[in-house]
């Protein structure tokens, strides 16, 4: 039995929808005062109100440093501190290299790296306050472990973001708080709506469980590094794919 949560204060960026709400919700139901963040106020009352508990939410574009700035603010007015921010928002344009603008490269790294740099920067203060501070990435295996053709500059954000976690759990290890990375692999949330059976039973085949993850798989992984017991481990990552990133061929899932 891990040490209980219940009364934490947690900030999830990128909440109102996917893996963020998963998240979100996965803390919620173990007892913690969670504020979502988002752009879209409407998909955040909804994500609050489905998610229950303590859960509100804050208007913010984590691409934005003041926008950081304020979510880390009303947080701590709000909940007294934080003690885990989960820096989960992320975007996934398709952009193949030879149409790929300035403004494609730029959004993508802006909201996926830079937002996850400007949320911890935000947050450093009242999570050293904690005492026990936890960060938790939500980066992706495409970049760190594959790719897939239209998602370069998806790929580079993820790869850069743990780059980022091995340094950064070297500045914040005196101040006692701990960052770890967690890197879904084909995961069922509502961006997959509208691609079709065929498509979801292609990825669901690529998987050795032959099954596309849960959010709430994601959350649970989060939820660990957010423990007690989780509190010598720093500069790490976990992967969460269902065995996606094992086989050497398709031949290897051909024979299993």
């Amino acid at each position: 039995m891990f040490t209980s949560l219940d009364g934490c204060s947690v900030l999830v960026t990128g909440g109102s929808k996917g893996i963020g709400r998963g998240i979100a919700a996965v803390f919620a139901r173990a007892g913690a005062r969670v504020v979502i963040t988002g752009r879209d106020e409407s998909s955040l009352r909804t994500a609050c109100r489905e998610i229950g508990g303590e859960t509100s939410y804050v208007i913010a574009d984590v691409s934005v440093r003041e926008d950081c700035d304020r979510m880390a603010a009303t947080t701590v007015e709000r909940h007294g501190g934080i003690d885990v921010l989960c820096a989960n928002a992320g975007i996934f344009p398709a952009a193949r290299l030879e149409a790929m603008t300035a403004a494609d490269l730029d959004g993508v790294i802006g909201t996926n790296l830079n937002g996850t740099v400007f949320a911890v920067q935000a947050c450093l203060d009242a999570l050293t306050a904690s005492g026990r501070g936890r960060v938790v990435v939500t980066s992706s295996i495409t970049g760190p472990y594959t790719g897939y053709p239209g998602w370069s500059h998806y790929g580079a954000s993820k790869a850069a973001q743990l780059g980022f976690v091995r340094t950064a759990a070297l500045e914040l290890a005196p101040r006692a708080i701990t960052i770890n990375a967690v890197l879904p692999g084909n995961i069922a949330t509502e961006g997959l709506d509208g691609l079709g059976e065929d498509y979801l039973a292609a990825m669901a085949a690529s998987v050795p469980q032959k099954r596309l993850g849960r959010v709430a798989d994601i959350g649970h992984a989060a939820l660990f590094f957010a423990t007690e017991e989780a509190s010598y481990i720093t500069g790490q990552t976990l992967v969460v794919d269902g065995g996606q990133v094992l086989p050497e061929s398709l031949q290897a899932l051909e024979e299993i």
